[in-house]
């Protein structure tokens, strides 16, 4: 499957292309929450987006409240907290369940991935992170507690940045 196919709308309610606007890049998507332990991993996620971003490479936010309602905003509140706390400016997309019988099929594709310890399925906190490659196909899962900047991840994406053009 092809998850660069799925539609999601942005944060504010923008048209569902957020992530067919990744198609070709590599992209970590992350579901994210503001009231987190965890949320101090914007800081790794805004670092990573900067510095493979012009090698095609990108981060998608998904806001999610189901995790102790840690991500309770309206979407101007998660956009203003993002912004000015960790200066994110990668795409969000609409806040979605990930779990459950209103799961988005965004995380329908990814869920039954398993990340290295073999955990597939449902999702377990925020931040957890899956690795997609140009072509939309999931290439790793890292769980919640692995920082975006480790070098597991880090070394994901650079394997899986589209060949540059010369």
């Amino acid at each position: 499957m092809n998850v660069y196919d799925i539609a999601i709308p942005g944060l504010e309610g923008t048209p569902a292309a957020v992530l067919d606007q990744q198609r070709g890049r590599a992209t970590l998507i992350v579901n994210v929450a503001s009231r987190c332990g965890l949320t101090p991993q914007y800081e790794g996620l805004v670092e990573l987006a900067d510095r493979y971003g012009d090698r095609g490479f990108g981060v998608v936010g998904v806001p999610c409240n189901q995790f102790m309602g840690q991500e309770p905003g309206s979407a101007g509140e998660i956009r203003e907290f993002c912004s000015t706390t960790y200066g994110v400016d990668f795409p969000l997309t609409a806040k979605v369940d990930v779990n459950g019988d209103d799961r988005h099929p965004l995380y329908e594709a990814l869920a039954s991935t398993p990340d290295a310890d073999g955990h597939d399925g449902d999702i377990r906190w925020n931040f957890e992170k899956f690795l997609v490659g140009p072509d939309g196909v999931v290439v790793q899962r890292f769980g919640p507690k692995v920082e975006p900047l480790d070098n597991t991840v880090t070394s994901a994406i650079e394997a899986s940045l589209p060949a540059q053009q010369g």
